[in-house]
């Protein structure tokens, strides 16, 4: 079967459409997108909770977004598998930066001083979609999604403090130490990123795409086919930039524009640690790519 698979494969991976947005700019935008022969990808470099950067450049999300984008591009082979991936990047941000800065033993008891992002990807070779992190997906019609266990409680918190009165700058300042705190306790050891340091496989998650015959008819599949043919998955990637991901960009888009114009902050119908910060377009950086594997 894997041979059949790799005659009519040329035919897979038609992107349909695709887009970046960044939050504020593009120049600044932590969101990155990868085409390949072999990969798709989607990577979400994790806003920085710190002022340090280890880059001078840029901010650390970004900086680790395009370190991941590089790893995909330059070094990650088509037959890789998701652990070889987890195992791969993380080497190449700890070896590239971390070792180089000299900063690796300081990084072990700061996890919020590190290169974090997270990344989805679709392997042409294994058919399989991997969620390394808190990005999400639409495959055949069904959501997938791969959340921070803390952050909905945290969210929570955010709301009642805005509900008492304070405004959201000040919601969002007070609960900046207890996202801190759970990165401290969780990241890499609850839930799922990629940072430099072992990866949480746990926290991963592989949706294997089905193969399915393009005919419902068994008897036509025989007799008509002198091969048989693969009808292909319909598949998005997406950052969590969009609070509601749908099966269109177009519809994608229209969620998130009715979520701004009623809940510009995320208190009611969408409930986030953030809401629209003043000189920001939207939420968050976002996206979304969606193609035929």
């Amino acid at each position: 079967m894997g041979s059949l698979f790799s005659d009519i494969s040329v035919d897979f991976m038609k992107i349909i459409e695709s887009s970046i947005i960044g939050k504020k700019s593009q120049e600044a935008c932590e969101d990155g997108m990868v085409v390949t022969d072999d990969f798709i990808a989607v990577i979400d470099g994790s806003t920085s909770k710190t002022p340090k950067h280890l880059n001078p450049d840029m901010k650390n999300g970004r900086y680790a977004m395009m370190l991941i984008s590089e790893y995909i591009q330059e070094e990650l082979k088509a037959d890789a598998s998701v652990d070889d991936f987890c195992q791969g990047v993380t080497a190449y941000i700890y070896n590239k930066v971390y070792e180089k800065l000299g900063v690796e033993e300081r990084l072990k008891e700061h996890p919020e001083e590190r290169l974090t992002a997270s990344a989805i990807l679709y392997s042409r070779t294994r058919n399989e979609v991997w969620m390394v992190g808190d990005c999400q997906a639409i495959i055949d019609g069904k959501l997938y999604e791969n959340g921070k266990p803390y952050e909905e409680k945290i969210a929570r918190k955010r709301v009642e403090l805005i509900a008492q009165g304070l405004s959201p700058a000040e919601a969002r300042k007070q609960i900046e130490p207890l996202l801190i705190k759970a990165m401290l306790s969780g990241q890499n050891q609850t839930y799922t990123v990629i940072d430099g340091f072992p990866v949480y496989r746990e926290g991963v998650k592989i949706v294997a795409l089905k193969m399915k015959p393009a005919s419902s008819s068994i008897e036509t599949y025989f007799q008509e086919q002198p091969k048989p043919v693969l009808s292909p998955n319909e598949v998005v990637l997406a950052s969590d930039g969009y609070p509601f991901l749908m099966p269109t960009l177009a519809a994608s888009e229209a969620a998130l524009a009715e979520q701004i114009a009623n809940d510009p902050q995320n208190i009611r119908s969408f409930i986030a640690t953030k809401g629209i910060i003043e000189g920001n377009k939207s939420f968050d950086d976002r996206t979304y790519i969606r193609f035929l594997a």
